[in-house]
């Protein structure tokens, strides 16, 4: 592994054990914060696409959502097109828990970009962008990709 991939795995794992620890604080596993997070912006997806982006097997997503279904953070659907599937919902509740969510996360961007002016974090932005487009295979306008 070349220094640079070790430095950004390395960072990505402190980054995440800096949310777990936030996070930790609302009584809410990182996982459960994440799924909620991701529903905000995606909701109504089955559940094979959450346990994709979260990156967990099926059933254990499965077992979570059964959780927190039964806690009223979110609700299942029927999939109009597909009966045998379900889409995931977030609930009124689930909507006040990313309040807090959002807000026990707030300051851990500025911890982790502390020393850096706007033109270097606009440069991060970018190169972080790339770096995912990479892996993705998707194009930003005009930047080429490479390897």
């Amino acid at each position: 592994m070349t220094i640079a991939a070790y430095l950004l795995s390395d960072t990505a794992r402190l980054l995440r054990r800096a949310f777990d620890a936030r996070v930790r604080k609302l009584g809410m596993t990182s996982t459960q914060a994440r799924l909620l997070l991701i529903l905000e912006h995606t909701e109504g997806e089955n559940q094979g696409f959450y346990a994709e982006r979260l990156e967990v097997e099926p059933i254990s997503l499965c077992r979570l959502i059964d959780r927190m279904e039964e806690s009223g953070l979110l609700e299942r659907r029927r999939d109009p097109a597909d009966r045998r599937a379900w889409r995931v919902h977030l609930t009124e509740r689930s909507r006040q828990v990313i309040d807090q969510v959002r807000q026990s996360l707030t300051g851990l961007e500025d911890e982790m970009l502390l020393g850096l002016d706007q033109v270097r974090r606009d440069g991060l932005v970018e190169t972080l962008d790339m770096i995912r487009a990479n892996f993705t295979g998707q194009r930003s306008e005009g930047v080429a990709v490479h390897g």
